[in-house]
């Protein structure tokens, strides 16, 4: 048996986070990603500089939605590195967790749903956080 936690939802203008990234550069990038999301940061910046942006814009827009969903926003322990957004095997994302985020978020016994997407100038992302009964 499970109940919904919190539900979050972001938009996320592209430009301005190209804008920021031209301002501030891997700075930016550094503050946002996890060390995962960094390498694929990476990969993607070199083949075709836009997709880099827009995969920096889709994981901002994911950490915020995510942040919402557990009503906290960014302070302690959410914090934008120990939240993480990979992949299963069939593609789907999924949150993955860090440090402290991680072991609030299991003591807790909650689960995460996301869905992303992009178009030219926008990303949007949704959260779903459902709590599980012990």
């Amino acid at each position: 048996m499970s109940q919904i936690y919190g539900i979050g939802t972001d938009i996320c203008d592209i430009r301005r986070i190209r804008a920021s990234y031209e301002r501030h550069g891997e700075r930016l990038a550094l503050k946002i990603l996890s060390e995962a999301e960094m390498r694929t940061f990476h990969s993607r910046s070199e083949r075709w500089p836009d997709r880099g942006i827009r995969f920096l814009a889709t994981r901002f827009s994911v950490k915020e939605a995510f942040s919402k969903a557990i009503g906290m926003g960014m302070r302690m322990p959410m914090t934008w590195r120990h939240c993480e957004v990979g992949k299963l095997p069939s593609g789907q994302p999924t949150i993955v967790l860090h440090g402290a985020l991680r072991e609030w978020f299991e003591a807790r016994r909650l689960r995460a749903h996301v869905t992303l997407s992009d178009e030219t100038d926008y990303a949007t992302s949704h959260v779903i956080v459902e709590q599980t009964s012990a």
